[in-house]
């Protein structure tokens, strides 16, 4: 009997434990930050690393593009890079698909060192 009593002591006027609720919000908020921590926030981060190296390449750095064709910039432009991709074929392609080619840039870490 003692522990109806105090369980009806418990229970709001909408008849849920009131604890319950802020054990919810407390919970959802909780996931958000792990999410943030472990799924959003590194990837802005290498987002952000990837845009800065792309404005970082100049004119002979050798790259990859998405379509995985391997060529050497000619020009960079605003938007896009001029590549050369063999002896008098160029290419024109847009910044956001283009990746430094993994063999220059170990060489440029090296020279760093």
């Amino acid at each position: 009997m003692l522990n109806y009593i105090l369980l009806a002591a418990e229970m709001g006027a909408d008849g849920q434990p009131q604890g319950q609720q802020w054990t919810f919000w407390v919970m959802m908020i909780l996931i958000f930050v792990v999410f943030y921590f472990f799924m959003i926030r590194p990837q802005t981060k290498k987002q952000k690393e990837l845009q800065q190296q792309r404005e970082n390449m100049k004119k002979g750095d050798k790259v990859v593009t998405a379509g995985g064709i391997y060529g050497e910039i000619k020009e960079v432009q605003e938007n896009t890079f001029i590549i050369t991709i063999a002896k008098d074929v160029t290419i024109k392609v847009s910044k956001d698909s283009v990746f430094a080619d993994a063999a220059d840039a170990n060489q440029s870490a090296n020279e760093k060192k």
